[in-house]
């Protein structure tokens, strides 16, 4: 059957960014190979950092003990974001909506202080879908669940490791939350930017980079969150990373988007060069195949090989619907530009039924969940309903996408083909797209979707000044070709080597002075 799916090679969502074309057992050998030398280089060049880094050596790997730290302050601002294009996908359609900025203060043990940021929109009827919401009601859960994350850690005295402030506070966060009728997805998300700013805090403080510092383990990350890996597993992973220079953008074809002619899926001026494409999907079978087929005609005009993923945002809640898009797939003559390039379908059916709707005969595809990852439990779960991968958000978790890429290359390394994919919710230019472009390059994911140069017009409304300030800090991810400042991709590609700087992939921070405080949230309190 001309629809069923390849195994994607490994720089097509392993998360172990080994170059493409190789069979999974090539890839698992190459890779071994090539975390082995990455081990010995790293070896190499690493040296204790003085009395809180002391340095132990096992048969396997070299570990920087992690500097203990203490949060003395957190700040929450934000910004408004005007869409350029209405971005629609689910049942939601996004034109404006605003972004968060983390400040973090810490002490670092016999260090001093420092101070880190992080960003990220506050996207609304995504992380709570709740028909009976409205996006306002949800975009205030999200700011709800900062303030439950701030009144958590800052609660928690005395030196410690990043991770262990981490671990202490996630579990109370999600009761909380859950008290105020703020689900587990929502309430992951204040501790998310909070763990990106105390990071960058850290990395700075110890003057080194995002990728040094998490191969040496610096937050300290262990096997307590999750049981089902051993701290060895953790160490061997993060000890054999090697980030990637170039992560390719997948570009997103939104629900409103335009298909054909210009302005379409097809206009080089939209795509910039992606090789990569991200379809959304409505729910309806007979209406995403017909899309479907559109966008696979457009796609077919390019010149140049590309491949594609599926996203349904949550919208098939009936099984024999997604049994009936994915049989088109298989036999619509139409559909063969999209089923032989198609990689992965991910998050088809709604959080609450996914993790107890086995996939059946479906799984022989590559099926991830994204929505219903809201807990370090989730990727188990999922891998035991037939899924086979899982989505990286940074503001899901730094920390939870490092235990769920180490899953996915302990189960490959076992005969096994999982992976973890790079997804976005419209990583706006600066700190998001930065902060969680490393990330991504750091496990090695070699292709991630890239909403934010789409959607929004550059840096938006940021201050001339602080737009030039990142541009002129990292001059190989972003060009002013006199419409503004903005992404720079590069045949398809995004550069990572300006993010090789002390703190979390940024030399600068964002004007704070031009930044509002965090908006109060409702008072009211949900049924």
């Amino acid at each position: 059957m001309h629809g069923a799916l390849p195994p994607p090679p490994a720089g097509e969502g392993w998360g172990e960014g080994v170059s493409a074309g190789k069979t999974p057992q090539e890839e698992k050998t190459l890779t071994r190979r090539a975390a082995r030398v990455g081990l010995s280089r790293k070896r190499e060049r690493r040296v204790a950092r003085g009395p809180t880094c002391r340095t132990r050596f096992s048969s396997f790997r070299c570990e920087i003990m992690s500097p203990r730290l203490k949060l003395r302050d957190i700040a929450f601002f934000e910004r408004p974001v005007q869409f350029a294009r209405p971005f629609r996908f689910g049942a939601v359609t996004i034109n404006a909506t605003p972004q968060l900025f983390v400040r973090a203060e810490i002490e670092v043990e016999d260090r001093g202080t420092a101070v880190g940021a992080s960003a990220e929109l506050l996207v609304p009827k995504w992380f709570d879908k709740r028909p009976e919401l409205s996006p306002a009601q949800t975009v205030d859960s999200l700011r709800r669940s900062l303030q439950i994350a701030r009144g958590l850690y800052l609660a928690r005295g005395g030196f410690r490791t990043a991770f262990d402030l981490h671990a202490a506070c996630i579990g109370a966060q999600v009761a909380t939350c859950a008290k105020q009728n703020i689900p587990a997805l929502a309430a992951s998300y204040g501790p998310a930017e909070i763990d990106k700013a105390i990071l960058d805090a850290l990395l700075r403080a110890i003057r080194t980079s995002f990728f040094d510092g998490m191969a040496a383990n610096i937050a300290g990350i262990d096997a307590r969150l999750s049981p089902d890996l051993s701290e060895r597993d953790i160490g061997a992973f993060l000890s054999g990373r090697m980030p990637l220079a170039r992560v390719a953008i997948r570009h997103t074809v939104g629900l409103d988007d335009v298909v054909e002619g210009e302005g379409g899926v097809a206009d080089p001026r939209e795509n910039t060069g992606a090789r990569y494409f991200k379809l959304k999907l409505s729910g309806d079978p007979a209406a995403d195949a017909a899309r479907l087929a559109r966008i696979g005609k457009e796609l077919d005009t390019l010149g140049r090989d590309y491949k594609v993923t599926l996203d349904a945002n949550e919208q098939y809640a009936d099984f024999a619907a997604l049994q009936a898009l994915m049989d088109r797939l298989d036999r619509d003559a139409a559909l063969r530009p999209i089923a032989t390039r198609l990689l992965y379908v991910e998050q088809p059916m709604p959080r609450d039924i996914t993790l107890q709707s086995p996939l059946g005969k479906l799984a022989a595809r590559g099926f991830i969940i994204d929505e219903a990852d809201d807990s370090y439990d989730a990727f188990p779960a999922a891998r035991a309903l037939g899924y086979r991968g899982i989505s990286s958000k940074s503001c899901k978790g730094v920390y939870k996408s490092i235990a769920n890429a180490t899953r996915a290359a302990k189960w490959s390394s076992e005969g096994g083909t999982f992976f973890v994919t790079a997804e976005d919710l419209t990583c706006q230019a600066g700190l998001a797209v930065q902060q969680d472009l490393a990330l991504g390059a750091f496990i090695g994911v070699t292709h991630a979707e890239r909403n934010g140069h789409h959607y929004v017009d550059g840096f938006g409304d940021t201050p001339s000044a602080e737009a030039q300030a990142f541009a002129a800090a990292h001059p190989d991810l972003y060009t002013d070709a006199g419409q503004g400042i903005r992404l720079s991709i590069h045949d398809g590609d995004l550069l990572t080597g300006s993010l090789h700087t002390a703190g979390f992939a940024t030399a600068v921070h964002p004007d704070w002075s031009a930044l509002r405080p965090l908006e109060q949230p409702l008072q009211e309190q949900l049924a």
